[in-house]
């Protein structure tokens, strides 16, 4: 997500590579946005996660993201807002699909929930 928001590119195939299902329409519908706003994220998110539970098939992961350097600038090179970049709550299900890991659910939480 982070190497493809910097496009951003709703259809590139290195999303279908790690994510499927409502992990993948999330991930789709928020760079279909940027798309639409004309804004490119720079910078990466510094992820922390940590198992919540796991089976042979499917991992629960949580995680407080540290987004401070994971931020919006408009085509021009500004900033999209003057909204700082924060910490926030990540909780993902990682599922085996076809023999490979691939995130299926995800919710990230508001910007300071963590």
């Amino acid at each position: 997500m982070a190497a493809v928001s910097a496009t951003p590119a709703p259809n590139s195939p290195r999303l279908d590579d790690h994510a499927v299902g409502g992990a993948l329409e999330l991930l789709k519908h928020g760079l279909t946005t940027a798309q639409k706003q004309q804004v490119v994220t720079r910078g990466a998110p510094r992820p922390d996660p940590g198992i919540a539970s796991a089976s042979p098939d499917k991992v629960v992961i949580r995680d407080c993201v540290d987004g401070t350097d994971w931020l919006q600038y408009k085509r021009n090179g500004e900033l999209k807002n003057d909204v700082p970049g924060s910490h926030f709550k990540a909780d993902a299900t990682v599922r085996r699909v076809d023999g490979m890991w691939k995130v299926s659910d995800l919710y990230m939480h508001e910007a300071g929930s963590c």
